[in-house]
C-alpha cells in the first residue's frame, strides 16, 4: 500500500501545483472555457488520448473484454473511435472557423438563442453530470480496492479532488496536464496488457484456452448484437462536445484536423489492449467476479507495488481527466448557451468567470448526487449516448449541409426523438431503439421543415459552406 500511496500523494500534489498556476494567469472566461482557441498540435494530441480514456476504458472496457471478449472492440471502441475520425475529417475546419464553445452554441447561432436550450440541457445534465458521477464512482471504486477505504468516503474524496482541480484552471490547466497524462495513460495500458499476458501463460496459451467466440469480432451474441450495439453509440461521437470543444480550443483549423486524426488514429489503436486484458484475465479471474471489479483486481494481484503504482496514477489520470473535461463540458453549457446567450449577453468578464466557475461547481455537486445511486458503467454511458445521438446527430448534420432545414423542425425533432428513446422500452415494439428514435427524428425533422418557413431569428445558411456571424465577431 506503500507504494500505492506515495504514487497517488505525489500525483495529485503535481495536478493541483498545475491548477494553482493557472488559477493565477487565468483572466477570461475565454482562457478558461475554451483555452482561448490557442493550443498547439501536441497539446491537442495528448488531451483528445486523455479525455478518451477515462473509467469507461479501463474499467468498462477491461470489464467488456471479460464478458464478451474481443468483440466489445468491434461493437463499442472501432465504431466510436471512427465517428470520431469523421466529425474531425469533415467538420473540424467548418466548425472551427465558428468560433463557438458548445454544440448549443452552433444551434443558437443558427437559429436563434431559445434553440440552443435542448441541446445543453442534454449535454450538461443528460451526459455531462452522469458520465462524472462514473468518474468519481470509478475512483472510489479505486480507493475501495487499494486503500481499503470506505466506498461512501471515497466518493466525497474522488468528488472533491476532481472538483478542486477543475475549479482552478478550467480547460486550459486540463489541456497542459492532459499531454502528460496521455503519456502516463498509454504506459499503464501497456503494462497492464504485457503483465496480464504474461500471467495468463503467453498468447499460445491463452489463445488455447479460450473459447472461440470470445476471440471472434462477433462474439458469444453474434453479429447482430455487435452491429446493434455500434449503432446505438457510434453516432454519439459525431456529437460529443469533449471533442468539439478541442476543435474550438485549437490554434488554428489545421491543427484541429491534423491534431484530432493523430488522437483518434492512436487511440483506435491502444484501446484495444483493454479488451484483450479481460479477455486474458478469464484465464486467473474468478468468472463470476462483477465486470467492473475486473481492472482493479487485475492492477493489484498481478503487479508488484511497484510497478502497480504506475498503473494506479494511469487509471488517475484517466479519472481526472475524464472527469474535469466532462464537467467542463456542462459548465459551457449552462455558462455560454443559458447564461450568457439567454440571461446576461451584456455580462462583462468578472461575472462571467464567477458563473463559468459557479456553473462547475452545480455539475460536480449534481455528480456527487447521484454517484451513490448508479451501477453499471457500460450501461450508464450506453444510455447518455443513445439519448444525446439520437436527439442531436441529424440535426447537427442539416445545420451543416441543408439550408431549408427550420427552427420548427429542428426544435420538433430533438423533442421527439428524445421522447421516443425514453419511451421505447415501455412500447413493447421489435424494431430496434436506436432504429426507432432515428426513424423518428429523420422524418420529423424533414416533416416539420418543409412545413414552416424560417424564423426571423435564423441565419440561413448551411455551416459546412457557409460561416456564420460568430466567425466574424472574434
Amino acid at each position: 500500500m506503500g507504494w500505492y500511496l506515495g504514487y497517488t500523494i505525489i500525483y495529485f500534489v503535481l495536478m493541483f501545483a498545475v491548477g494553482f498556476y493557472y488559477f493565477t494567469k487565468v483572466k477570461t472566461s475565454d482562457d478558461y472555457l475554451i483555452a482561448g482557441w490557442n493550443m498547439g498540435f501536441w497539446s491537442i494530441v495528448g488531451t483528445k488520448l486523455s479525455t478518451s480514456f477515462g473509467a469507461a476504458v479501463f474499467i468498462g472496457w477491461v470489464g467488456m473484454g471479460f464478458t464478451v471478449g474481443l468483440s466489445g472492440y468491434f461493437k463499442f471502441t472501432l465504431p466510436t473511435a471512427i465517428a470520431g475520425l469523421l466529425l474531425i475529417i469533415f467538420f473540424a475546419k467548418s466548425l472551427r472557423r465558428q468560433k463557438l464553445y458548445t454544440i448549443a452554441d452552433l444551434f443558437s447561432e443558427r437559429f436563434g438563442n431559445a434553440t440552443g436550450i435542448i441541446p445543453s440541457i442534454l449535454s450538461a445534465f443528460i451526459y455531462s453530470v452522469p458520465t462524472t458521477a462514473l468518474q468519481i464512482i470509478a475512483m472510489a471504486t479505486l480507493f475501495q480496492m487499494t486503500f481499503k477505504l470506505d466506498y461512501k468516503i471515497g466518493i466525497f474524496i474522488a468528488f472533491a479532488l476532481i472538483l478542486g482541480f477543475t475549479i482552478l484552471g478550467g480547460l486550459k490547466a486540463t489541456i497542459v496536464t492532459d499531454a502528460f497524462q496521455s503519456i502516463v495513460i498509454v504506459v499503464g495500458i501497456i503494462i497492464l496488457f504485457i503483465a496480464s499476458v504474461i500471467y495468463g501463460g503467453g498468447f499460445k496459451e491463452i489463445i488455447k484456452n479460450t473459447p472461440s467466440e470470445y476471440l471472434s469480432p462477433t462474439g458469444p451474441d453474434g453479429l447482430n448484437e455487435v452491429l446493434l450495439f455500434a449503432l446505438s453509440v457510434a453516432p454519439f461521437y459525431l456529437i460529443w462536445q469533449s471533442t468539439w470543444q478541442r476543435i474550438f480550443a485549437a490554434k488554428t483549423e489545421g491543427i484541429a484536423k491534423n491534431a484530432g486524426i493523430m488522437a483518434f488514429a492512436i487511440g483506435g489503436v491502444i484501446s484495444f489492449l483493454p479488451f484483450a486484458i479481460g479477455l486474458t484475465a478469464r484465464k486467473y479471474v474468478p468468472l463470476d467476479m462483477e465486470p467492473d471489479l475486473v481492472f482493479s483486481y487485475v492492477t493489484t494481484e498481478l503487479l508488484p507495488p511497484a510497478i502497480g503504482g504506475i498503473i494506479i496514477v494511469a487509471l488517475l489520470s484517466a479519472l481526472m481527466t475524464g472527469a474535469d473535461s466532462f464537467i467542463l463540458q456542462g459548465s459551457s453549457n449552462l455558462t455560454q448557451d443559458l447564461y450568457y446567450r439567454l440571461i446576461n449577453p451584456n455580462a462583462d468578464e468578472k461575472k462571467m468567470m464567477l458563473v463559468s466557475r459557479l456553473t462547475v461547481v452545480i455539475i460536480a455537486v449534481l455528480a456527487l448526487i447521484i454517484s451513490y445511486n448508479l451501477t453499471g458503467i457500460i450501461d450508464i454511458y450506453q444510455w447518455a449516448l443513445r439519448i444525446s445521438a439520437a436527439a442531436l446527430v441529424l440535426p447537427f448534420l442539416a445545420v451543416m449541409f441543408w439550408r431549408r432545414t427550420t427552427k420548427a423542425g429542428v426544435i420538433g425533432s430533438m423533442l421527439l426523438a428524445t421522447i421516443a428513446t425514453l419511451i421505447w422500452p415501455y412500447l413493447g415494439i421489435s424494431i430496434d431503439h436506436t432504429i426507432f428514435a432515428f426513424t423518428v427524428s429523420l422524418v420529423s425533422l424533414v416533416v416539420i421543415s418543409l412545413l414552416t418557413k424560417h424564423s426571423k431569428t435564423e441565419q440561413v445558411r448551411a455551416v459546412y459552406w457557409e460561416d456564420l456571424d460568430s466567425a466574424e465577431k472574434k
